[in-house]
């Protein structure tokens, strides 16, 4: 009889629990649990609680163009979120967000509230893996483990040159609607390790790491997505800013780690007390989302006007009770 302790034990290895805080539990590994296993409660409760989640239907965005998310067969095990009625755009070019999903699960809906948020502002968003969760999706705690740790980051990377050559080609209905000049490579929990591995890709034109840090060599047995060095931070060579979840957030220690070290580009990291949870699963994303929102269409369409979310005495963000935000380098 498959449990789920066995499932888990099977996935990462008899003496780790990725800490079960949330849908994006894949960081770090907390103390030992009783008897040498898992806290099969703990774990238990997250799964719950991402198939609640799952049961909420889909938000369309607060942006111009209600989003909607689907698969394509020219680009296998991703999914992509997009403006519904592409024809709304008129001379508007999508540039490009692809996203790592928690845990580095192979469930591309597992942030879809999020994701359709960003899409929403004309955004052409892509996660890798399938459609695991959501309307219609029929979740078992059994099925959730299972989803975990299957996805590589090379499948970013693989989006990127998907949207680049939909966008040239005739027939595509992306034909010359994707700002191809302009992507920014993103994720949760273990999904931003997967996207910090693009440091110094000429594609990528900034980072957002959001509920994630490089735990330096101290990741979970197994895991290579989350087994990248510290060293990697020196290759970032884009802005670059960490979207973390407050003290009580199991990423903020390596997320601030990482801050700390990255002196040599623009960056920034914002804290809101939201836990390792984050606000992924809120109607439209949240106020996690917004922000983002906000830093790519300044950092990707430079807008002004999203500009000051993040800088000067009077910032958006400075003057907001909810928020905590330290900065370096923004021009």
């Amino acid at each position: 009889m498959i449990t789920l302790k066995t499932c888990l034990i099977a996935l990462l290895g008899p003496s780790l629990l990725l800490a079960a805080s949330g849908p994006g539990f894949a960081q770090a590994a907390p103390a030992a649990t009783p008897a040498g296993g898992i806290d099969s409660n703990l774990i238990t409760q997250a799964a719950a609680r991402s198939i609640e989640d799952g049961k909420a239907p889909d938000s369309i965005g607060t942006g111009r163009y209600p989003a909607k998310k689907l698969q394509y067969p020219s680009l296998p095990n991703q999914v992509v979120y997009q403006p519904a009625d592409l024809s709304r755009l008129g001379g508007v070019k999508m540039p490009i967000y692809v996203f790592g999903n928690g845990a580095c699960s192979e469930d591309g809906a597992s942030s879809r509230q999020h994701l359709l948020e960003i899409a929403s502002h004309g955004y052409l968003v892509v996660a890798p893996g399938g459609i695991y969760s959501g309307p219609g999706v029929v979740m078992t705690p059994q099925s959730w483990i299972l989803h975990r740790d299957k996805t590589h980051y090379q499948q970013l990377g693989e989006a990127i040159d998907w949207a680049v050559a939909e966008n040239g080609r005739k027939g595509s209905p992306f034909y010359r609607k994707i700002d191809t000049k302009h992507v920014a490579v993103s994720g949760y929990s273990c999904g931003g390790n997967q996207a910090l591995r693009y440091g110094g890709d000429p594609r990528i034109s900034t980072f957002v790491i959001m509920n994630s840090g490089i735990l330096g060599g101290n990741g979970p047995t197994g895991s290579v997505e989350m087994s990248s060095d510290k060293s990697l931070l020196d290759k970032i060579d884009r802005p670059i800013i960490y979207v973390l979840g407050g003290k009580r957030d199991i990423a903020y220690p390596n997320g601030m780690d990482d801050y700390s070290r990255l002196t040599h580009v623009p960056s920034a990291v914002i804290n809101i007390d939201v836990t390792h949870d984050g606000t992924y699963a809120q109607p439209n994303g949240g106020r996690a989302a917004q922000a983002v929102v906000a830093w790519l269409d300044w950092q990707l369409r430079g807008d002004q006007n999203a500009r000051t979310w993040f800088v000067g005495k009077d910032c958006k963000l400075c003057t907001d009770p909810d928020w905590q935000i330290e900065t370096r380098n923004l021009k």
